[in-house]
């Protein structure tokens, strides 16, 4: 088995292909997700910064990546985003921003990856495209992703969304275990 937590070395770096350039600017959809603490997240309703990073999926240890996984730019990686996440934070929440990880997998996947990381964060499920719709996400569609999970993954985006309102894009996110610092960096720009 692959090591979730590790990044192979030469992954392929994805390119904007331009799926995110409409998001600035947009307001957050008045869509309830559920998250992985077992609530309702409308972020479109919270006051102040939150940043959503999105990500095609979590591996598990105990399943196989999908066939090439590690050969499609941008796939590889959520694990490590994930942790780095946790790992800043405090430092997050010290500068104003909560966070919440997003993905098109289902809650009771999520949750798995929740507890194994111990992430103090919620992860939101948008299992049923609502939300990626709306937004106009962009997506890629896997085969092999394990059974009874979807096959349309999001590509890996951050968003900060503040007072209901997209304010800042990174897209695409690469390499995704940098992604943390890269949103800590902006946002202490904005203070």
């Amino acid at each position: 088995m692959t090591d979730p937590h590790v990044l192979p070395a030469h992954l392929p770096a994805p390119i904007d292909d331009g799926g995110a350039a409409h998001l600035t600017g947009q307001p957050w959809p008045a869509l309830a997700l559920p998250a992985t603490d077992g609530t309702q997240v409308r972020v479109s309703g919270l006051p102040g910064r939150s940043v959503v990073y999105g990500y095609p999926m979590t591996a598990r240890p105990d399943h196989p990546l999908p066939d090439g996984w590690d050969v499609m730019p941008g796939a590889r990686g959520c694990t490590p985003q994930a942790c780095a996440f946790r790992d800043h934070h405090a430092q997050l929440a010290a500068l104003g921003a909560r966070v919440f990880g997003l993905s098109t997998q289902s809650t009771a996947y999520q949750q798995e990856a929740a507890g194994r990381l111990h992430l103090p964060y919620p992860l939101l499920s948008d299992a049923g495209l609502r939300l990626t719709g709306v937004l106009r996400l962009p997506t890629f569609n896997v085969p092999g992703v394990p059974a009874g999970e979807q096959r349309t993954l999001l590509r890996r985006i951050t968003l900060i969304v503040r007072d209901g309102v997209i304010e800042q894009v990174f897209y695409p996110v690469f390499p995704p275990d940098r992604s943390a610092e890269q949103v800590l960096e902006w946002l202490e720009r904005q203070t």
